[in-house]
């Protein structure tokens, strides 16, 4: 069944089901969306726009989350938290006279409760480390050991610091194994640098 709500076309953003998304909003267009989803259902779907330019086309897949925690400031900007809630295929983007633009979409069924192969997590958890290296990030391991398959590989795939394209990749993977194969594929290929200055990524 179709749906309707707004989005924050957001580059290099991504939100997962079961994840939180913290926002500083201070552009008018999106206090006024914000400000709209308050009031209505609080919801706002997080979505690329597939280049950064005003009114770009949006890529098709994004991920609806909706306000757990909202700050709002006094020269009227907010502070909010999203709690990804689905991904959604836009089905068209509606004309609106509002500031901030809104879609009708497909709310996508997900796969409950996704595990990986004990072999599958250890390498991933493998790259992880070696990719964590290589970036010069701490991380607490131990608590890395002790996260579920799903939010492990959604957490990491949502704070890497890739491209947009890959980060789309990432959200458009149809299960948890597929996604955790492009990750390792995006780890090795990040490692990998031409005249060390460009990376490369997947396209």
């Amino acid at each position: 069944m179709a749906d309707r709500f707004p989005i924050f076309p957001l580059p290099g953003a991504i939100l997962f089901p079961g994840l939180q998304l913290p926002l500083h909003i201070f552009e008018p267009r999106y206090r006024a969306l914000v400000g709209h989803a308050l009031a209505k259902d609080r919801r706002i779907g997080m979505i690329q726009p597939q280049r950064s330019a005003e009114g770009a086309p949006l890529y098709a897949i994004g991920c609806v989350g909706q306000i757990s925690d909202v700050e709002a400031l006094e020269d009227g900007r907010y502070n909010i938290v999203l709690d990804g809630a689905a991904r959604f295929r836009v089905l068209r983007e509606l004309e609106t006279s509002t500031p901030f633009r809104q879609v009708e979409a497909e709310l996508l069924d997900d796969p409950e409760d996704e595990t990986l192969s004990h072999v599958e997590r250890a390498g991933f958890e493998f790259e992880a480390r070696r990719f964590a290296d290589m970036q010069g990030y701490s991380v607490d391991w131990d608590s890395v050991a002790r996260l579920d398959d799903e939010t492990l590989i959604n957490g990491v795939a949502q704070i890497a610091p890739f491209d947009p394209a890959s980060k789309q990749a990432l959200l458009e993977a149809q299960d948890l194994r597929t996604r955790c194969e492009v990750m390792i594929q995006l780890m090795q290929f990040f490692a990998l640098r031409d005249d060390g200055d460009e990376i490369v990524t997947l396209q």
